[in-house]
């Protein structure tokens, strides 16, 4: 058992420091057009995990989600729109990113926790706590300081935030194996993707096929796929408390990039936004662990 908990802290970690250092992939592709890394990303990510259930010899489990997403139309209708999010999230990160906003693009991953607690709370009917109205107070102040000085909204961060939310809500609702999840959300929108590279004309007339640049396309579908595939098998051996810990690397290794890399400018109104939302996930992380920490003493 307690290997099991060391290998799933391992695995764990792991893709979220992985999605942490993500940015630097996308920063070697900034010359390209953001819809056009994305198209690719959904491409080659189908590409791939098609490749690992292959491998792995699942394809008769594969199957058998996909009859059943088809036979429900609510879990047709759930993973579809979850293939809209996370593309919406993905197209956001990647502009985010290749325009000089890797530091406004952490904060959007610092209070998606958040967002997923109002999200609950709105579409689940979940009450809040006390210290979860106290969080989210927090966070929103410093998203409000950081509107109110800067004189425009933090739109990335936001649009991060809630489509990401919005993509776990679904997720929830529409429960699917995450490696099957990422395939048949990769699958929908791959006809969409596919079209818009035939369509630029960019992908059969003018891609080097021997380029970096084309090394860099391939591999964006090994960059979406391996992260998700250590968080499945990490997630799944160790208590979510450890996993809502463990969420807080990929966001500050994104910070400390945009900040000491890309030489993003940290001011003082990001230093005390950043502040007030970091004072609301100390609640929140804290909260949540005593409440996990009570329900599992009960369960034992």
């Amino acid at each position: 058992m307690l290997e099991e908990n060391k290998l799933g802290v391992l695995y764990t970690t792991g893709a979220y420091v992985l999605w942490g250092f993500l940015p630097i992939y996308w920063k070697l592709m900034q010359h390209i057009p953001p819809f056009e890394i994305l198209a690719h990303r959904i491409i080659w990510s189908a590409v791939f995990m098609t490749l690992i259930i292959v491998v792995l010899r699942k394809r008769h489990q594969f199957f058998e989600e996909v009859k059943q997403v088809w036979k429900k139309k609510r879990s047709l209708i759930g993973i579809t729109l979850a293939s809209i999010m996370i593309s919406l999230n993905w197209l956001t990160y990647i502009w985010g990113v290749n325009n000089a906003h890797v530091v406004e693009a952490s904060l959007g991953y610092y209070i998606n926790p958040l967002v997923s607690i109002l999200l609950g709370m709105i579409v689940l009917k979940e009450t809040f706590s006390r210290p979860q109205w106290i969080a989210f107070a927090l966070a929103g102040s410093g998203v409000v300081y950081m509107t109110v000085h800067f004189g425009s909204v933090p739109w990335i961060a936001l649009l991060l935030a809630f489509s990401f939310g919005t993509y776990g809500l679904l997720k929830k609702l529409v429960p699917l194996n995450a490696m099957f999840g990422l395939m048949i959300e990769t699958l929908i929108v791959s006809p969409i993707a596919l079209i818009y590279l035939v369509g630029i004309q960019k992908t059969y007339e003018q891609v080097d096929w021997v380029s970096w640049n084309t090394v860099l396309v391939f591999g964006a579908g090994v960059a979406t796929a391996i992260p998700l595939l250590l968080f499945a098998a990490g997630a799944k051996r160790i208590p979510l408390s450890m996993v809502g810990f463990l969420q807080y690397f990929a966001p500050t290794i994104m910070l400390i990039l945009g900040v000491f890399l890309y030489e993003e400018p940290f001011t003082e109104v990001h230093a005390v936004s950043f502040t007030l939302i970091w004072a609301g996930l100390a609640v929140y992380t804290f909260s949540r662990m005593k409440r996990l920490r009570k329900y599992e003493a009960r369960a034992s």
